[in-house]
C-alpha cells in the first residue's frame, strides 16, 4: 500500500473533539466513552467492522443526534451545551456529502448546489449561479451546470453532491461512505479529489468508510470502533496503526491476514 503524504503541514489546533461520548438508542448502547481529537486540516477516518456504529457516531459529530453522554467540541465551543441558535451557526460551517449523493432529481446540478446558498444567503440569483458554477468546477464538473442527476454517472453524482457540500465554504466536511457503489478507478479519483480540496481549501475532512484503499490513500488520522467492546480501541494515523496498533485493528487493516502478512512490508 502506498502512503499519501500531506502536501502541507497540519495544524495541531483542534477542529472537532469528542469527549466522553456515548452513542445510544434508548437503552441500547452502540459506542461508549469515545475520546478523540480531529485537528484542523486532518483527513480523519471513522473505521471499524459492520455494525460498530460508524454512521451513528457521524450523526453525533454532525449535530443530527445528541450523545447519550459526553459532548462534542467545535474549537472551544461545547456544541451540545450551546443554544439551538449557536448550534445552527456551527452547523452552517460544516458540509455533508451523503452516501447516495442525495441530489434532487427534479433540479439541475447547478440548482442542487444553489440550494444552501438560496436558503442561507442574501445573494442575488446571478451571484448564486456563478458560485454554483464555481463549486461544480472545483469538483471537475465545469460545463455540467444544466444537466440533471439522471443524465450523469454515479461518480459524477458523488462529485455534484460534494460541490453542494462545499457551497457555503465549510470548515469541516463530512463524508458518509463516499466510495460506495463506485468502481475502483472512480473511487481512486474521488480520493484524489478529496486530497486536492483539503490542500487547496484548507478544510478538515471526516470520512466514514470501510474501504481500505481509501483509508490508506487519504487518511492521516482515524479512530477504530469495536463492535464487541462497544468502544474505541485505537486512534491515530492508519499507517502507524498498521505497524503498531492492537491486534483487532491490524486484523481489520490487513483483511484478517495479521501482522505477518505482506500488508506490513
Amino acid at each position: 500500500m502506498i502512503r499519501r503524504e500531506c502536501s502541507r503541514p497540519l495544524s495541531p489546533e483542534a477542529a472537532v473533539r469528542a469527549e466522553g461520548v456515548t452513542v445510544a438508542y434508548g437503552s441500547r448502547v452502540i459506542q461508549r466513552a469515545l475520546d478523540f481529537t480531529i485537528a484542523k486540516g486532518d483527513i480523519f477516518v471513522i473505521m471499524g467492522g459492520s455494525g460498530c456504529g460508524k454512521s451513528s457516531l457521524l450523526r453525533v459529530l454532525m449535530g443530527l443526534t445528541p450523545p447519550a453522554e459526553g459532548t462534542v467540541y467545535y474549537g472551544e465551543k461545547d456544541f451540545w451545551g450551546a443554544t439551538a441558535a449557536e448550534r445552527e451557526a456551527v452547523m452552517r460551517r460544516t458540509g455533508v456529502m451523503f452516501q447516495s449523493g442525495a441530489l434532487w432529481t427534479s433540479r439541475t446540478l447547478a440548482e442542487n448546489v444553489a440550494l444552501p446558498l438560496e436558503y442561507y444567503t442574501d445573494l442575488s440569483p446571478r451571484d448564486i449561479r456563478e458560485l454554483a458554477s464555481l463549486k461544480l468546477a472545483l469538483v471537475g464538473l465545469a460545463g455540467f451546470e444544466d444537466f440533471y442527476p439522471s443524465e450523469i454517472s454515479g461518480g459524477m453524482k458523488k462529485r455534484a453532491g460534494l460541490a453542494r457540500a462545499l457551497a457555503l465554504d465549510p470548515d469541516v466536511v463530512y463524508f458518509d461512505e463516499p466510495s460506495a457503489g463506485l468502481d475502483p478507478v472512480s473511487a481512486a479519483r474521488l480520493d484524489e479529489l478529496i486530497l486536492q480540496l483539503r490542500d487547496t481549501l484548507g478544510m478538515t475532512v471526516v470520512v466514514v468508510t470501510h474501504e481500505l484503499a481509501s483509508i490508506f490513500a487519504i487518511a492521516n488520522n482515524s479512530v477504530f470502533l469495536d463492535a464487541k467492546t462497544k468502544t474505541m480501541t485505537a486512534s491515530g494515523d492508519p499507517h502507524d496503526l498498521l505497524l503498531h496498533g492492537p491486534d483487532d485493528v491490524v486484523e481489520f487493516l490487513t483483511r484478517g491476514r495479521g501482522r505477518d502478512s505482506g500488508e506490513l512490508r
